[in-house]
């Protein structure tokens, strides 16, 4: 029998490790979770280590207290882990907790090499040996949306330190914030852009690094940019990671109208500063529609081949559109057949939907 240790009472955890996920838009459904072990644990120094883009996504955030990079040049997964673990344990650090929000094995792994005296994770990949507290995963998961996923973790170390915990009723919010300095220089970026930043201001994201079957139509996306440009007069702003610099440009050649296109031109700190002074974000299922919606902007997202239920922005500023045939959601990362479930999406359905967004008193005069 393996002995895993209790966690006794909150104020017995002094010092607390959090893997975060390898995905931007899953550590932003994370992030309920992440205030919940916060509220959890107020005395706690609680670290988040997570990739490099942590930084930027979360550079304000208040339920952690220090973040760890965890980014390393190794190509091989056992000498990446390797000094992962040993950057966790850097300074000698000893800390009481680890709580594992990836599924992998090598994210388990890490916090077992750094000594971490209790690991909390799901049991999936082969890993229950490697875990202190391995949790199964809910016979829900496929059922309810991500969100509670993060959150079902932290209900079980919460149930063995007998404290009651409820997040059916009002989970945490998510509600990322940016600083009104930060939102002056994405201004500044605009207007260095020649932007108008007394239009609207329309967000676009066009691209997605990890699947070409979330892509809405290149043709479809700029036939939506002129018409907002022209109806609504707003100023659009294509964004992306540098990899998706190609869909952007297929884009704006498309376009008859003049457009904003700062696809891999801007860090993502300043991305997330540019869509928190966004009038409206339209976005395939990607990390920066997660963001837009965790800052409250208006988002539209335009979903295909993944689930809505589970990985839809949790947030009440977000709306999904989509057509489902009936193989949707397939999960793939490319349409293997006619992409049936993007090509159903007219341009028509998502600009009277944005028009509603940016102008809601014409379109209610107009009955539309």
């Amino acid at each position: 029998m393996i002995w895993r240790p209790r966690y006794n009472t909150p104020d017995d955890i002094k010092r607390i490790v959090i893997t975060s996920t390898r995905w931007i838009g899953d550590a932003v459904m994370s992030v309920p979770a992440l205030r919940e072990i916060r509220r959890l644990f107020p005395h706690a120094h609680i670290t988040l280590a997570a990739g490099a883009w942590a930084r930027d996504v979360f550079a304000e955030a208040d339920f952690f207290d220090e973040l760890l990079c965890l980014d390393v040049p190794e190509s091989s997964t056992l000498k990446r882990v390797w000094r992962q673990a040993q950057i966790i344990n850097g300074d000698d650090v000893r800390y009481d907790l680890a709580i594992v929000l990836q599924n992998s094995f090598a994210s388990a792994v890490v916090p077992f090499l750094a000594r971490v005296r209790r690991r909390a994770g799901y049991a999936t990949d082969g890993r229950r040996a490697i875990l202190t507290h391995p949790i199964a995963v809910p016979a829900w998961r496929s059922d309810r949306h991500e969100v509670f996923y993060y959150l079902n973790l932290v209900r079980h170390i919460a149930h063995e330190m007998k404290v009651a915990v409820d997040f059916d009723a009002a989970p945490p919010p998510i509600d990322l914030r940016v600083s009104g300095s930060r939102q002056l220089a994405a201004r500044e970026i605009l207007m260095r852009h020649e932007a108008d930043t007394q239009k609207r201001i329309v967000v676009i994201c066009p691209g997605s690094t990890n699947s070409r079957a979330k892509r809405w139509g290149v043709e479809s996306y700029a036939e939506l940019a002129d018409c907002l440009v022209r109806e609504a007069n707003a100023e659009v702003v294509f964004i992306g990671a540098k990899q998706e610099t190609d869909v952007t440009r297929a884009v704006v050649e498309r376009m008859r109208e003049r457009a904003i296109a700062l696809t891999g031109q801007t860090t993502l700190a300043e991305t997330v500063a540019v869509l928190s002074i966004a009038d409206l974000m339209i976005s395939n299922d990607t990390g920066p529609a997660h963001i837009a919606a965790g800052l409250a902007r208006p988002t539209l997202v335009i979903f295909g081949s993944t689930n809505p239920q589970t990985t839809a922005p949790f947030s009440p500023f977000a709306e999904v559109i989509r057509e489902p045939p009936a193989c949707a959601p397939c999960m793939l990362r490319d349409c293997p057949i006619d992409h049936r479930c993007m090509t159903a999406i007219t341009v028509e359905r998502v600009f009277a939907r944005a028009m509603r967004v940016l102008m809601p008193d014409f379109m209610k005069h107009a009955g539309l």
